[in-house]
């Protein structure tokens, strides 16, 4: 059957069933939930209780206002719709939202409806158009069990004088903010107006301002379409530093030397991405780097990357997070996955594009030593996962789009473009990537679609068993996975047995060099026979647990655990209390429940660290605690 056909057919039994829900809703206080995903499951996003298909909006208009005392945002969003469509019902997404009426384009009333409410996917909102119905507007305003908005006291703050809020819309966030089609499957323009406190900055995933405005009203524009998860705000007392003509970094005050000098070589990497694979669409490309609440390493929004304070260790060590999230601008915002079930397309492509780029700029020793911890954490995340979370491809269905952020969708998804690559030759690879970018540019793509294109414009000349079916539907490494071989580890496992056999000053001068990476192996590969003295040892000579790089503490902490090294849990509780990054909490918790008087410890140091983190986070823990508010 052909798309449109398919469509069609859709359509048609899309009416029919509301049709019928109308006339069996009794007292038509409710309107049952309609879905419009298992037609085709593999195209359609499961993820949403919206009727995209059916008809998506194609522009949104946000006016709204921060209120930092009540922790709200208020106003309207006007959503244009299609100027031919099939249907005269417009269903959105929405959670925790407060919903006062809702307009059309002659500010006259349109009827409007809630459906079912689902834990994870919120209420659908059903909206009555009529023929002449070409915008429509809703008055709403957030509530404090929003999922997406992170509202943040001075005190968290680097500044201490300001307060801070910021978005994350990904995966299925924004509904909490933003009554909207909630789905990575239609792509948008949007344009905004913010009002804020005076003395702050407001700056959204759009063309932004680089200094305050007296009027206390910012005006954005995003031109290019993107897919609503990616629409982003954050407000605070902030300044920006341009590094070259087209990217630049905005930080609190305080931080935005360090932020500066961080993070001094993006021009540099925008540079080697486009010689790479094409020109950057977007205009700009700027950071923010944000409190540490923040619950990521870095967030894709477009032309404003969201970062982690985390990344800036003072020596530019952890700037491929950096790399990661500008290779997004190609593969998961101009390419998009059209379903989270596909997430791998936006990961998997980002990992491979971002490697790349750290490798023309510092060269493949550096590359393969970011490799080869990524295998390393892959393996060790497959022997912990079920094995229907270890395909690319994903089956979600009644699950959280948040439980497929695994290695499996970076770290898989990356040996797969590099078992490609060394099967095609990375000149032909180059090629396939740069004119797939340009052919799928600013649309939504699933696995299937992209295995087709593959076949067709990579492999079609080539008929040699690569184990496709086993990469992308199977659980856990085919025998086909690259083997990636590092000289500098090499030298680094060698340092290991001369520490296990002497002590740490004796391996004091060949650690002078190391990099963060030959330092996360090292600490990571430790024998587990260790014990308390050991670590005394290294912490005595190397200061280990005082650290000022994130990552090293990270790992060191997770050993301190494992032989209860106690000089480190002082140090561990501030790092628990302060920094709000899921990929170093959830291992950190994980290791501490395992022993009762741990559990103790890390409870009572949670209930005072959970304000501190973003309902990302928190939510993590919570489960991981078991732990409820009381």
């Amino acid at each position: 059957m052909n798309k449109n056909l398919l469509i069609n057919c859709f359509s048609k039994i899309f009416l029919i069933c509301i049709i019928i829900g109308l006339i069996s809703c009794e007292n038509q206080n409710e309107i049952n939930e309609v879905s419009i995903n298992k037609k085709n499951p593999s195209k359609m996003d499961i993820h949403t209780l919206s009727n995209y298909a059916e008809l998506s909006i194609i522009h949104s208009y946000l006016n709204l206002e921060v209120d930092f005392d009540l922790k709200v945002l208020s106003g309207f969003v006007t959503h244009t719709l299609p100027t031919k469509r099939n249907t005269n019902i417009l269903i959105l997404d929405t959670k925790h939202l407060e919903i006062d009426n809702i307009k059309d384009q002659n500010n006259k009333n349109l009827k409007f409806k809630f459906g079912n409410y689902d834990d994870l996917f919120g209420l659908p909102l059903s909206i009555f158009l009529e023929d002449s119905t070409k915008k429509v507007t809703i008055h709403y305003k957030t509530t404090d069990k929003s999922e997406a908005l992170d509202w943040l006291v001075p005190n968290q703050t680097a500044g201490k004088v300001f307060p801070f809020m910021y978005t994350q819309g990904q995966s299925i966030f924004t509904r909490s903010w933003i009554p909207i089609q909630d789905t990575p499957g239609i792509r948008i323009t949007y344009s905004a107006d913010i009002k804020v406190p005076e003395n702050m900055l407001a700056i959204m995933s759009a063309a932004n301002p680089q200094k305050v405005d007296s009027s206390n009203i910012y005006h954005f524009e995003m031109k290019q379409p993107l897919s609503p998860y990616l629409i982003a705000l954050a407000v605070g007392n902030l300044e920006f530093k341009a590094i070259d003509y087209r990217t630049g970094v905005y930080a609190e005050p305080d931080m935005i030397e360090a932020c500066y000098n961080e993070l001094s070589d993006m021009g540099k990497m925008v540079d080697a991405a486009e010689e790479l694979y094409g020109e950057y669409d977007w205009e700009r490309y700027d950071v923010i780097v944000l409190p540490p609440s923040f619950p990521f390493g870095g967030m894709e929004n477009p032309r404003l990357t969201f970062a982690t304070p985390t990344i800036i260790a003072g020596d530019k060590s952890l700037v491929s997070l950096i790399a990661h999230e500008l290779a997004h601008s190609w593969s998961g915002n101009l390419v998009t996955n059209a379903t989270w079930n596909d997430f791998w397309l936006n990961e998997g492509f980002t990992v491979y594009f971002e490697r790349r780029i750290m490798e023309s700029l510092y060269g493949p020793d550096y590359t393969d030593m970011l490799a080869l911890l990524g295998h390393q954490d892959l393996l060790s995340e497959i022997e912990t996962l079920e094995p229907e979370m270890q395909t690319l491809k994903l089956k979600m269905n009644g699950q959280h789009p948040d439980d497929a952020i695994s290695d499996i969708a970076y770290e898989k998804g990356y040996f797969f473009l590099r078992m490609l690559e060394n099967h095609v030759g990375r000149d032909n690879m180059d090629v396939f990537l740069k004119q797939y970018f340009q052919d799928y540019k600013f649309n939504t793509i699933v696995t299937e679609e992209f295995l087709k294109y593959m076949n067709e414009n990579l492999l079609s000349d080539n008929s040699t068993d690569l184990n496709i079916n086993k990469w992308i539907y199977e659980p856990g490494l085919p025998s086909n996975c690259p083997e990636i071989v590092s000289s500098r580890f090499e030298d680094v496992e060698l340092s290991i047995n001369e520490f296990k056999e002497n002590n740490a000053s004796f391996i004091f001068s060949k650690t002078q060099s190391w990099s963060t990476h030959e330092w996360l192996h090292f600490i990571k590969h430790l024998p587990s026979d260790l014990d308390y003295s050991h670590l005394k040892d290294l912490d005595d000579v190397f200061k280990l647990s005082k650290s000022g790089n994130s990552e090293i503490l990270a790992v060191w902490f997770l050993q301190s655990i494992k032989v209860d090294y106690q000089p480190a849990f002082k140090p561990l509780k501030k790092f628990l209390t302060k920094i709000g990054r899921r990929k170093f909490l959830q291992p950190l918790y994980e290791e501490l429940i395992k022993k009762e008087e741990h559990k103790k410890w890390a409870i009572e140091v949670y209930k005072t660290a959970r304000n501190n983190y973003h309902y990302v986070s928190f939510n993590t823990v919570d489960k991981i605690l078991n732990y409820k508010l009381n």
